[in-house]
């Protein structure tokens, strides 16, 4: 009997919730063979079987809160036959015909949960929705690009889309594992540090210029969507490089620095704020920063995010601007020393050699830890980013 059990989560992680079985009890299992699907606070883990056989027991259910190296199920490896799980979720015999009959039943659709609440609150028809999941599982992201609708950076619960006319006043809801751990991390990081903001506000016309000149020959010759955060992620990287005191952590009583750059890429994905990581930044070219950020925020959208994704992070972008909001103060992504939020680009009018002008300004943050990270450094570093966005050549010569 070989026993299959919690893996390592990550970096700081000792606990999961159980998602969802892939493998019943009496199924006949293969080496490789999903069998169980682990929720944490950053992302889904699937957990394999090492051997081929039978999956005798399950020694969790589905909600149950599980911790590491944890006994999760028993597969005898020297058993034969056994249910063989279907597409569509059906299991049967492995040595039974599958009838041929015309009038056989449709195969049920499968749906992630997330896709059934979606679906139940807007009527969306599923069975006209192709999954992209394992075994053809219908994913949010499937439900949304199939409906035509737009994405979304949360859905809220159904229960706070009741009408005024429901006569409910209030409703209760368990926070899920990756909510609380969500909280928890914040919270650690308020206790832990000496939590301290910086703003100063950046003239994005120049950036908006280059852009302009340079998206759409961009987009047709490397098809690659150019955003503003490309060009923060390589001035937070020069900044850096000059205050390499921003990119370091707290150890006891000591002070490491990184001579690496891995940006956080703060992303509202539909469990929660995830932060996946750009790796090695500093040695990026403009074109293969967008083609990350791109990516992971793909990913962390559909849940597709593997640990090393969101491990080794040195110093978080959070990007408030795109929903809407004006001005922050982000917390900081503990045992990081600091975060760069930004926010909405408005135009206002602001002096300019002596004149009023209406130009595109965008307010930026920094928090930072005040126990290893100075005032003077912390607006030093701002002042270099606003110096490298307000003229994007000195990135090139960067």
């Amino acid at each position: 009997m070989t026993s299959i059990k919690v893996p390592p989560l990550g970096e700081s992680i000792v606990e999961a919730i159980v998602s969802r079985w892939l493998k019943h009890e009496g199924d006949a299992v293969a080496p490789g063979d999903t069998i169980v699907e682990l929720e944490t606070d950053k992302i889904t883990v699937e957990v394999p079987s090492v051997t081929g056989g039978v999956l005798r027991r399950h020694h969790a259910k589905e909600g149950d809160v599980v911790k590491l190296d944890q006994l999760l199920a028993d597969v005898d490896e020297k058993a034969t036959g056994g249910r063989r799980e279907e597409e569509g979720g059906r299991r049967e015999p492995a040595a039974a015909p599958k009838p041929s009959t015309p009038t056989a039943a449709k195969e049920p659709v499968r749906v992630s949960p997330a896709a059934q609440r979606i679906a139940a609150e807007t009527g969306a028809d599923l069975s006209r929705v192709q999954g992209t999941g394992r075994g053809g599982v219908i994913s949010k992201a499937d439900l949304l690009e199939g409906s035509g609708a737009p994405r979304m950076a949360a859905v809220p619960p159904s229960s706070f889309l009741l009408p005024p006319s429901s006569g409910v006043r209030e409703t209760r809801e368990k926070m899920s594992t990756r909510r609380k751990r969500i909280a928890e991390h914040l919270l650690e990081s308020q206790h832990a540090t000496a939590h301290l903001t910086t703003f100063n506000e950046i003239d994005m016309s120049a950036v908006e210029a280059v852009r302009g000149r340079v998206k759409e020959r961009i987009e047709k010759e490397q098809g690659v969507r150019l955003s503003f955060m490309p060009f923060f992620v390589k001035a937070v990287c020069a900044a850096l490089r000059q205050f390499p005191t921003v990119n370091a952590q707290v150890d006891g009583d000591s002070i490491v620095y990184r001579h690496y750059v891995n940006i956080g890429i703060a992303v509202a994905s539909e469990a929660g704020l995830v932060v996946p990581n750009v790796k090695d930044a500093d040695g990026m070219g403009m074109l293969d920063i967008a083609r990350a950020i791109v990516d992971v925020a793909k990913r962390a959208r559909d849940g597709k995010l593997t640990m090393d994704d969101l491990s080794g992070g040195t110093f978080t972008i959070t990007n408030g601007g795109v929903f809407g909001s004006l001005i922050s103060t982000p917390i900081i992504n503990f045992p990081q020393v600091g975060i760069l939020g930004l926010h909405k680009i408005q135009e206002r009018p602001v002096a300019v050699n002596g004149k009023v002008e209406i130009r595109p300004m965008m307010y930026v943050a920094l928090s930072y830890d005040h126990r290893i990270i100075d005032g003077q450094l912390a607006v030093l570093f701002l002042i270099r980013i606003k110096e490298l966005m307000e003229d994007p050549a000195l990135l090139a010569i960067d």
